[in-house]
């Protein structure tokens, strides 16, 4: 008998507008859709054209009118500064009304850009969905993101309006975010005409007159503003992800598509109902944010979850389990650095036994490749299914995933399962030819993509089609290599520029990254190729060890010397690894392999601006020197 996933599946590439026009019946619309896919000017495809709707309507008021205004629709939870803060529909959604008044006030109007730069507060997700409310759209900024780098976004997206707080809060540190924001505007040509700042306690920041509005005394005289209906083709935001360039892209999300896709993933994939806690521990300045802590657990009716902190140091390595039990969660999304992290400073899960997580049912990891040694840590511990799966920044949403929702196959570590429902994933060469089930090449999607990914990137159609569709036509590239069973499930090795060619022989780093990872006494690791007159790539790790480990460095590179060789052969030329104290990371947890490469082959580089800590990149500089592989830091 045919699965729910198999059924969904095959209605979802030979019927999508069956499929999809299906799926947005449970939203609500002013208008329905004329088309629920335009394909007449591929390849720009759009979801639901001539169709009429609101975001915000659909995660607060729809609820509030359908008898669900007392149930809780936000939990602030905010170790740092020891604040707990709920709202329930009926709450969130009179302050997302006065706050779209005040935007109006200031005379936002539908199509303006409102640029976002704050920390992980209740007041992002009000300004992001007042935005919505009234048509505006919103481009949220991580907080503290550098002042130069957030310059480039506001010359690109051009704000009418700002919003901010005074500052963010860090586990030992308060970073102000007002001079960064006050320099990025000195810097950029395009200036907002005002500035609205919400003054945190710890830190009250100085105000420019004529340009900034304090939060709290713009709030206290706000009229409440109503839903504006916007065409489901309109964008809804602006998320600016990395460019090879330098210069970020813009990706757009529309209205219409993001909020049909993203509703039904909720209990597709994440297999949560109406009035669920859900928590997905991320950022707003990130898409999982975005996606998952604002929009899609509020569209669903669920109780979704805003923390403040970290997974470790805030104050310890059991914060997450806290949260958890205190607020019964049902299902939980992270990445998995933040598991490491856990794992590194409570191998044992000793802490996990202080807190009931009896309601906890599932855990799912994405954000970069989930290793096995960490889903099965988890697995153990946590006693619920882990759950790893691909997607984005301009996808949105799950590419990939064991959608729990629909029917749960037996996890094979390694892989996040299978396609979603409504993407059609293959493989292919560089030549754009298939190839055999098993066989790595590089990831696809055949076109069109489904509803809530990228229509095009900011007023830039162009570089759109350059960076995604020129290459393989008919498809969008995802930048990630990797393979597919004869079960279909996928296998996502690592992005494509880190397939090395060691010589001649085509391998993965993140296939020896998993082999690295499965050594008892490894929290952590990267694996990378540099250059060798010799062999032309030679791959090379970097491992961050659990605490407590006092055995030798050196018996320890001997056994992951030893395991790769084993596992997958001598052809792998795996002689070198060195252990360190940390990796660079961005600040949504991946590990900054590019960069560590170009200090192994001493080649310029500019220090990302994602990077969490820019200080450890003369430390993997020294730890490249000791192995003969850099000059040392600059």
């Amino acid at each position: 008998m045919a699965n729910l996933y198999d059924e969904a599946y095959q209605k979802s590439l030979k019927d999508p507008e069956a499929f999809w026009g299906e799926a947005a019946e449970d939203c609500f619309w002013y208008k329905k859709w004329d088309r629920v896919l335009d394909d007449s000017n591929t390849p720009f495809y759009r979801w639901f054209a001539g169709g009429e709707t609101n975001t915000a309507y659909n995660a607060l008021d729809y609820h509030v009118e359908n008898g669900r205004g007392d149930q809780l629709a936000l939990i602030f939870d905010s170790p740092v500064t020891d604040t707990i803060r709920k709202y329930t529909y009926t709450e969130l959604r009179d302050e997302v009304a006065r706050f779209a008044g005040v935007l109006k006030s200031q005379g936002v109007q539908k199509g303006d850009r409102v640029l976002i730069y704050m920390p992980m507060i209740p007041e992002a997700a009000i300004a992001m969905l007042g935005c919505a409310r009234i048509g505006a759209i919103h481009s949220v900024v991580f907080g503290g993101f550098a002042a130069k780098e957030l310059a480039t976004r506001i010359e690109d997206a051009k704000p009418r309006l700002i919003v901010s707080a005074s500052c963010g809060i860090e586990v030992k540190r308060v970073i102000k975010y007002k001079p960064l924001l006050d320099q990025a505007i000195e810097l950029a040509e395009s200036k907002p005409e005002k500035c609205v700042i919400y003054q945190r306690p710890m830190e009250i920041a100085s105000m420019v007159d004529g340009r900034d509005l304090d939060w709290a005394d713009v709030m206290a005289g706000a009229e409440p503003a109503d839903c504006v209906p916007v065409a489901a083709t309109d964008p809804l935001y602006i998320l600016y992800t990395s460019g090879t360039t330098g210069q970020p892209k813009g990706v757009v999300r529309d209205n219409g598509g993001h909020m049909v896709a993203l509703k039904w993933s909720m209990k597709a994939i994440y297999d949560v109902d109406v009035g669920d806690v859900y928590w997905a521990a991320s950022d707003v300045g990130w898409v999982v944010g975005h996606s998952y802590i604002v929009y899609a657990p509020l569209l669903k009716g669920c109780t979704t979850i805003m923390f403040e902190g970290k997974p470790v140091g805030t104050p310890d390595a059991g914060v997450f389990w806290r949260v958890i039990s205190e607020h019964g969660v049902r299902s939980m999304f992270t990445a998995p650095t933040a598991f490491r992290a856990i794992k590194r400073e409570d191998p044992e899960g000793a802490l996990i036994k202080n807190y009931d997580l009896s309601k906890f049912k599932i855990l799912f990891l994405a954000g970069e490749r989930s290793d096995p040694d960490t889903i099965q840590w988890s697995e153990n511990h946590l006693k619920v299914p882990v759950i790893d799966h691909w997607w984005q920044t301009e996808t949105g949403w799950a590419i990939c995933a064991n959608c729990m929702g629909l029917h749960h196959f037996p996890v094979r570590y390694g892989s996040p399962t299978k396609a979603v429902p409504g993407w059609d994933v293959q493989v292919v060469d560089a030549e754009c030819n298939p190839v055999k089930a098993g066989e790595i090449g590089a990831l696809v999607v055949k076109l069109p993509l489904p509803p809530g990914t990228l229509p095009t990137l900011w007023q830039n159609d162009e570089r759109f089609i350059e960076s995604y569709l020129a290459e393989f036509k008919g498809y969008y590239k995802t930048a990630d290599a990797g393979y597919i069973d004869a079960d279909g499930y996928v296998y996502v090795m690592s992005r494509t520029d880190d397939i090395i060619n060691v010589a001649g022989h085509r391998l993965s780093t993140g296939a020896m990254e998993e082999v690295l990872s499965d050594h008892p006494d490894v929290a952590e690791c990267a694996v990378l190729g540099v250059e060798d007159k010799l062999k032309g790539q030679v791959p090379v790790g970097f491992m961050v060890l659990k605490a407590g480990v006092t055995r030798e460095n050196d018996e320890i590179v001997k056994e992951v010397v030893k395991m790769v060789r084993e596992r997958i052969g001598p052809v792998a030329a795996f002689k070198t690894a060195t252990v360190v104290n940390r990796l660079p990371k961005t600040r949504s947890g991946k590990i900054l392999r590019g960069t560590i490469q170009k200090i192994a082959d001493n080649k310029e580089y500019k220090v990302p601006a994602t990077i969490d800590d820019p200080s450890i990149l003369n430390e993997m500089a020294d730890a490249l020197a000791a192995i003969g592989l850099a000059k040392g830091r600059k």
